[in-house]
């Protein structure tokens, strides 16, 4: 790995972010129906991360994590809060400019306000549908969406009096969709990639970039071009998971409600939705493969290392739930992989990872991979120490049982590290449905701050979280044992959630800790 101080000698870096992608909607972690070629290739000859998780599975907590490198408690985004600036001032994009890198987003930022570059030297900005900047009533007119959204001005002029809402999806609706009403040229995703190349022919060429390109979909609307939703049309779907813990009643039938949490939605309206979220997942991939052929075609594909995840998932039906904000698999497991085309950082090609990694171990993990130091304010990890093959390594590969998907294909490889994080807490502010969980990637224990309620899951036999294990009597000391680690993660938190000997329910939750004000 290069610790050179010359800038030129450092590798290009390529952050490729998706918004409400579930860990599980790739071809090669045998997802049943979904195509993704493209990625399919990066993992094949990279390293996937089979237990990648979002600790706080909103869009702005999760951004947080990947822009600071720190965990929820410390950057203090508990929860989902549009309209709090965003005063940090270590960042990854700011440590790669100081050392030298010429730093570019093209997309989803969803920061505050909006136009902040945040350690970036340019943003070509599309946030997606960003209710506090669209509130006329509000806003100041500098800060509306209007004046600060380049996909949308661009849009207006290749069709005047566009705008996102002309299709009639709400963007938080992931019960309904329908296909894109305009050229394919024009979709966000294509315009997110096409902003990309341009960066090519625009940087710097005596410097090293690092370009996060970051797509706002699949989050909704689901809207993909026709010939993706085409692909989808007659495929039969596995129905959703639901665990024998999900409310099966929906007497005020919010399932008809287009942008419910919960709720029975009706079968066609659900196929039609997942046919289109899995389209826009296909459409993302193949952009990414366009921009990895011009990448290639400038000469600096061997010269880059690639990075690939999502902010958070999406439900999609799972225990009739939709959307995110959840401590479910579906909404904080996400896919995560990496790329290195030289082989400068060692990776052991084709490998699965089943140590559980988060949002906050992007930023160190690719400053180290840039030869730039880590400040102290990180409390992430870098990952290399996963990924890079060693004696220690290759013996747990031969003596070591893979994961539960990976069993199924008889060709991948487990890597562990005694030395990473023993589990992770994760959360969500989110009103009466606040939670609290743990996981080590095996299992996982919940805790509803509002209600009390437990839930507790063998993620190695249940990984669809069918079973709600919390009162079953041989895991009683295993419930314990998760409950006393959240009592102590609480402990002194502003809330009020534990006092040190307990947890504490009903305490009133926030989504964003004091501290951020200061």
């Amino acid at each position: 790995m290069t610790t050179s101080s010359d800038s030129s000698q450092r590798p290009n870096v390529l952050l490729i972010t998706v918004d409400q992608m579930r860990f599980d909607c790739l071809s090669i972690a045998r997802h049943s129906v979904v195509e993704t070629p493209n990625l399919d290739e990066l993992a094949r000859t990279g390293v996937r991360f089979d237990r990648a998780y979002s600790a706080t599975p909103t869009c702005v907590p999760a951004r947080a994590a990947i822009f600071t490198g720190q965990s929820q408690r410390k950057h203090g985004r508990v929860g989902y809060q549009d309209g709090v600036p965003w005063n940090y001032d270590t960042t990854l994009p700011g440590e790669l400019a100081k050392a030298g890198y010429h730093t570019q987003c093209v997309g989803k930022m969803h920061v505050y306000p909006a136009r902040r570059l945040l350690g970036f030297h340019n943003v070509m900005l599309h946030d997606g549908y960003l209710h506090h900047n669209r509130n006329r009533s509000h806003v100041a007119a500098k800060d509306h969406y209007d004046q600060v959204d380049d996909y949308l001005n661009w849009l207006r002029e290749r069709v005047p009096g566009a705008d996102l809402t002309d299709l009639g999806l709400d963007c938080n609706a992931s019960t309904v969709a329908r296909p894109w009403h305009l050229p394919e040229m024009l979709h966000p995703t294509n315009w997110t990639v096409t902003q990309s190349i341009d960066f090519l022919r625009r940087r710097d060429p005596d410097k090293p970039f690092f370009l996060w390109m970051s797509f706002v979909r699949p989050h909704p609307p689901f809207d993909p071009p026709q010939a993706y939703l085409d692909l989808y049309s007659d495929v039969e779907f596995e129905a959703p998971a639901v665990g024998d813990w999900a409310d099966w009643d929906d007497a005020m039938q919010e399932g008809l409600n287009p942008v419910t949490f919960r709720g029975k939605v009706p079968q066609r309206r659900l196929k039609q939705a997942m046919a289109a979220y899995y389209a826009l997942i296909t459409h993302i991939d193949h952009q990414i493969g366009r921009f990895l052929q011009v990448l290639n075609e400038y000469g600096e594909l061997n010269n880059t290392i690639i990075m690939f995840t999502s902010d958070h998932g999406e439900m999609l039906g799972d225990h009739h739930l939709f959307r995110k904000s959840m401590p479910y698999e579906g909404s904080a497991r996400v896919p995560f992989i990496v790329n290195d085309p030289s082989g400068r950082l060692g990776l052991k090609q084709g490998a699965v990872v089943s140590d559980v990694i988060e949002m906050r171990d992007i930023m160190p993990s690719l400053l180290e991979a840039a030869g730039v130091p880590i400040p102290s304010s990180v409390d992430g990890q870098s990952i290399w120490k996963l990924v890079q093959p060693t004696e220690k390594t290759d013996a747990l590969n031969e003596g070591i049982a893979v994961n539960e998907r990976s069993e199924l294909s008889g060709q991948t490889q487990r890597i562990e590290a005694s030395t990473w994080r023993s589990y992770l807490h994760g959360e969500q502010a989110q009103g009466d449905a606040s939670n609290q969980w743990l996981t080590n990637g095996k299992e996982k224990y919940i805790w509803f701050s509002q209600t009390g309620v437990e839930q507790y899951f063998d993620l190695i036999h249940d990984p669809l979280e069918l079973h709600n294990a919390v009162h079953d009597v041989n895991m009683t000391e295993r419930v314990a044992y998760w409950r006393n680690i959240l009592v102590q993660e609480l402990s002194g938190r502003e809330e009020g959630y534990s006092n040190g000997q307990k947890l504490i329910v009903g305490c009133k939750p926030i989504a964003t800790l004091a501290h951020v004000y200061e």
